[in-house]
């Protein structure tokens, strides 16, 4: 498994690679991955997700699937925004990045949560996950 990573925020709380890394492992579906994960600030995030996406506005995650076995994505994380909801949502930083992480190595592997089934399966395996990982559930209220 081949996951490399990528600072281009110099936002303060910044995971550790390694704690991406654990976090990136933890939600890879068997077999090999090559991911690349890149912490951005929100000019070079609004840019993407408007490129990509067509939404002019910095997400907390993006995920660029290319191949599927093994398994090879870029996972965006956009660090303001994330710090953003974390505070928001009365969460620990470190529990929102671990589950933006997650939720970005869930979508490289063709989960999807469009649709309320979707959803509800992707919710389901995040959640799965997060406790494997010493995380609460980060769709109930702290």
């Amino acid at each position: 498994m081949d996951i490399t990573i990528q600072y281009a925020s110099r936002v303060r709380g910044l995971p550790a690679a390694a704690r991406l890394r654990r976090w990136a492992r933890a939600a890879v579906q068997g077999g090999d991955a090559q991911l690349n994960i890149r912490l951005v600030n929100a000019a070079e995030g609004r840019v993407l997700n408007r490129e990509f996406r067509g939404k002019d506005y910095a997400t907390n995650v993006l995920t660029f699937p290319y191949g599927e076995d093994p398994v090879e994505a870029d996972i965006v994380l956009c660090a303001q925004v994330v710090a953003r909801e974390a505070r928001e949502q009365g969460k620990p930083l470190d529990a929102h990045y671990a589950h933006l992480v997650v939720h970005g190595v869930l979508h490289a592997h063709g989960h999807d949560h469009e649709k309320p089934a979707q959803a509800k399966r992707m919710e389901a395996l995040e959640v799965q996950i997060l406790r494997k990982l010493g995380y609460p559930d980060p769709y109930e209220s702290p």
